[in-house]
């Protein structure tokens, strides 16, 4: 399968972790929620209806106890229907936190963690099978990683930039990667050629959809966006 990539420019992580706090929502949540309005400004520029619509995407689960501090991964799934079908930004975003809390309270991320274990261990014909059973039920897989606060050098030479590719597998179309660095963060994303010929048109959204959000808790007081209702009815 041919593959296409593209990456995002950085975007300040102080500024997405305050906006983050005022809204009442996790960093991750108000990432997931830019990648939902920039999947949907994209096909809305492409004369898809969207109207109603999700799109079903794998989140890795960190399941690490705070005090583990092993090597190796120790990661579940969770199935989340990204909200691309609403169009108010500060609505999406509630909708997204919802589904993700609701998520990480279920014990689908240790259920695909067992299975994703039981399947290593398992002969190759039926890690095949087990993988190509969970590709069939998402269209994206998505990661937010952490990285190095600060900056890291490599020969002498400070890295400005870095990123990562989220793993991909059976015939899962999308790729999203999400990785903080230094202070930044930023987007990274890898599509099949026949799904989405141009990423970086939908790259291109996501600092966009941020902003939204920025420029809505720099002009609504915060009373008002913690509640999706009043928000509905003001914007």
């Amino acid at each position: 399968t041919i593959k296409r990539v593209s990456w995002s420019e950085p975007i300040s992580l102080a500024e997405i972790k305050a906006t983050s706090k005022l809204l009442g929502c996790s960093v991750n949540d108000t990432l997931l929620s830019a990648v939902a309005g920039a999947l949907r400004a994209y096909l809305v520029a492409k004369g898809d209806a969207v109207d109603a619509a999700e799109i079903r995407v794998m989140v890795p689960v960190n399941l690490r106890a705070p005090d583990d501090d092993d090597l190796g991964n120790r990661f579940g799934l969770v199935a989340l229907e990204l909200p691309i079908g609403i169009d108010n930004p500060l609505a999406r975003l509630y909708a997204t936190r919802s589904r993700m809390s609701a998520l990480k309270g279920s014990y689908q991320a240790l259920l695909t963690f067992a299975l994703l274990n039981a399947a290593g261990m398992a002969p190759r014909f039926v890690e095949q099978q087990l993988l190509e059973l969970l590709a069939s039920k998402t269209t994206a897989v998505m990661t937010n990683v952490p990285g190095s606060p600060q900056p890291r050098y490599l020969a002498g030479q400070r890295i400005d930039q870095q990123m990562v590719w989220v793993p991909q597998t059976g015939n899962i179309g999308m790729g999203v990667s999400i990785l903080s660095y230094n202070g930044q963060v930023q987007f990274g994303l890898i599509t099949d050629k026949g799904m989405v010929d141009d990423p970086q048109n939908i790259v291109d959204r996501l600092a966009a959809e941020f902003e939204k959000l920025l420029w809505l808790v720099l002009l609504l007081p915060g009373d008002r966006l913690a509640d999706p209702a009043v928000v509905e009815k003001e914007i």
